[in-house]
């Protein structure tokens, strides 16, 4: 039985993180899968860091990324620079991860090679087409270019069942999220980040990250705002901002909040480092996606500075809320959650919505199954995932 091959295309951190767990379980049974890791630099500073935390070196590196190109400009030069690795690599199926560009152009590369496609978290709607931009509409087309959809929930999967995809080319797997934080949860008990800024004592902590697109302008100044409100009225609390490279971020966000006292703005962290500083947050304060799935496994407070979120489960399951980026509001549910214990603990006491931590092999097991017509060694015995279906939004 020859191996194979696995192409794996990954361009931002976000897609590291969620993507680190499927290559090293894929790499695990290299007697069957032969594993290629395909980085396309779409976020060039950000994706080596995070590459970095899991240890992983790309076979190959685009290497796209350009000062202030154009969104059609990323998506031809990914398109152009996968279309060379399908031809040098032939794989037998190609990975993707989510919703960016590199996603979106990735699988229709694949496509016009006629090479199955997966999909990795699968199944996200918000049901705006510009909210968040242009995500929604990169995650829609994958879902049409893609064979395999691993859906993270029963959400997920309910959503590619109503675009007419087949259910047997659906599995809720969970989120792999869960098993990156899993895996760099354990690192830090054994080697914690070195270099985290001090935090003083009896200070709670409120961690913040602002980088949407469509925040760009007088949403991010809003959330600016907000938090420049909290910090001088609450000497209780300590800010951390690891701030975007995105030249629109950079700017507005240093303009606003440089200097204030209780306010620390630093470049990005590590992946290894975020999680340390997750753990340690009071409250989470984001219009990440990610976030959204990581505050509910770490116990932690998520709220979100978006009017909709393509991650529903959080918010109905009380574990994240929906705070736009209203400065008055954001202020406001903050204060709650500083002064009534009992809301705290009403959000932080939910259970996480989006799986065990196995989601990696379910995946594997399904392409054992999909390529080899058997069950992948050591996955056999995987139990299905129990999600808690929290109702249907639309």
């Amino acid at each position: 039985m020859s191996r194979k091959k696995v192409l794996v295309v990954l361009g931002t951190r976000p897609e590291v993180i969620k993507l680190a767990p499927v290559v090293m379980e894929l790499r695990r049974h290299g007697s069957k899968f032969n594993t290629i890791v395909c980085a396309t630099g779409q976020h060039r500073e950000m994706l080596q860091q995070a590459l970095g935390s899991f240890a992983l070196s790309p076979d190959y590196n685009l290497d796209v990324m350009r000062p202030h190109q154009s969104l059609a400009q990323v998506t031809t030069a990914v398109l152009d620079g996968i279309d060379h690795i399908l031809e040098n690599t032939k794989p037998d199926v190609v990975l993707v991860q989510g919703d960016t560009t590199t996603t979106f152009a990735a699988s229709l590369a694949a496509y016009y090679h006629r090479i199955p496609v997966g999909h990795v978290e699968a199944g996200l709607r918000t049901g705006d087409r510009y909210g968040p931009f242009p995500e929604e509409i990169n995650r829609r087309l994958t879902t049409h270019l893609a064979n395999f959809h691993f859906a993270p929930t029963e959400l997920a999967r309910a959503n590619l069942l109503r675009e007419d995809i087949s259910d047997d080319q659906i599995l809720v797997t969970g989120n792999t999220v869960v098993d990156a934080l899993q895996y760099i949860v354990a690192t830090l008990q054994e080697n914690p980040p070195q270099g985290m800024p001090d935090i003083p004592e009896g200070r709670k902590l409120i961690l913040v990250t602002a980088h949407r697109r469509e925040s760009f302008g007088q949403g991010l100044c809003q959330i600016c705002e907000a938090v420049r409100r909290l910090a001088e009225s609450r000497a209780d609390t300590f800010v951390v901002f690891p701030v975007h490279l995105n030249p629109n971020v950079q700017e507005l966000v240093h303009t606003m909040l440089a200097g204030i006292r209780n306010v620390l703005l630093l470049e990005p962290l590590d992946y290894v480092s975020f999680v340390a500083a997750m753990k340690r947050a009071h409250i989470l304060l984001t219009d990440s996606g990610g976030m959204q799935e990581e505050g509910p496994s770490l116990g932690k407070p998520v709220l979100v500075m978006r009017s909709v979120s393509e991650r529903p489960e959080a918010v109905m399951a009380g574990a994240a809320c929906l705070v736009g980026t209203d400065p008055g509001r954001i202020v406001a549910t903050v204060e709650r959650l500083l002064d009534q214990p009992e809301y705290y603990e009403q959000m932080t006491s939910r259970g996480n919505p989006f799986g065990d931590g196995r989601a990696s092999a379910r995946i594997v097991n399904f392409l054992s199954r999909r390529l080899f017509g058997e069950v992948a060694e050591e996955a056999s015995g995987l139990p299905k995932l129990v999600m808690v279906n929290f109702g249907d939004t639309h």
